[in-house]
């Protein structure tokens, strides 16, 4: 009776044991779980509430872009092109390789005189004058300005290929770039690839047939 007695208490006790340990392992993973994913939350929602420390102080706009250089200024041109207001259309060269090319920059304003009639409503730079700008930096090629000035003028032989392919208002600036394509010194003729920017939008480009004159 003892024997029979201690066997089924043996047996009882480890049923239970056996009953017991899933159900306790089965509510540690399900607290551990819980616990874990209270966590995740508070860490998220911490973590999206937090601000950036954003140190970088904004340049402002009047700093942002740099100024152009200056390789000729107006006086320069002057002594250089035989134009005079209001048909000197150039204000400043900021790249020039003798003989090869040359950029400049015309500042278009609404105090030039062809803006009360082109158009009083709508201020346009004239295509013409564009094209008529663009030749006066192709002859601050052409003169060669670096050896002293020249004696000579020069004159339209032709152009072509050109297109406008967008307005340019008062307030744009002009920047121009005219490279030699061919001469023929025994002519005086030069032929010359031409276009203008604003920005970094061609507004206008065209071939340029020029000759030189002695005065």
């Amino acid at each position: 009776m003892a024997l029979s007695q201690s066997i089924f208490s043996t047996f009882t006790s480890r049923r239970l044991d056996n009953a017991s340990f899933p159900l306790q392992s089965s509510a540690f993973r399900s607290h551990s779980l819980s616990t874990r994913f209270k966590k995740t939350r508070s860490s998220v929602t911490i973590n999206c509430a937090i601000p950036q420390n954003d140190n970088k102080t904004e340049t402002p706009i009047e700093l942002r872009y740099p100024a152009f250089p200056t390789v000729m200024d107006i006086n320069q041109i002057r002594e250089i092109l035989p134009h005079r207001f209001p048909f000197l259309l150039v204000d400043r060269v900021i790249e020039y390789n003798p003989g090869e090319s040359a950029v400049a920059i015309k500042n278009v304003t609404i105090n030039d005189n062809f803006f009360p009639g082109h158009f009083p409503e709508r201020p346009i730079m004239p295509g013409v004058l564009m094209v008529e700008a663009m030749a006066q930096v192709g002859g601050l090629v052409m003169l060669q300005p670096e050896v002293g000035g020249s004696k000579q003028n020069f004159f339209f032989a032709g152009i072509d290929k050109v297109r406008f392919r967008k307005p340019v208002v008062a307030g744009d600036t002009l920047v121009m770039r005219m490279t030699l394509i061919k001469l023929q010194k025994r002519f005086g003729i030069a032929k010359m690839e031409g276009k203008a920017y604003v920005g970094a939008d061609v507004v206008c480009e065209g071939e340029f047939l020029m000759a030189t004159g002695s005065e």
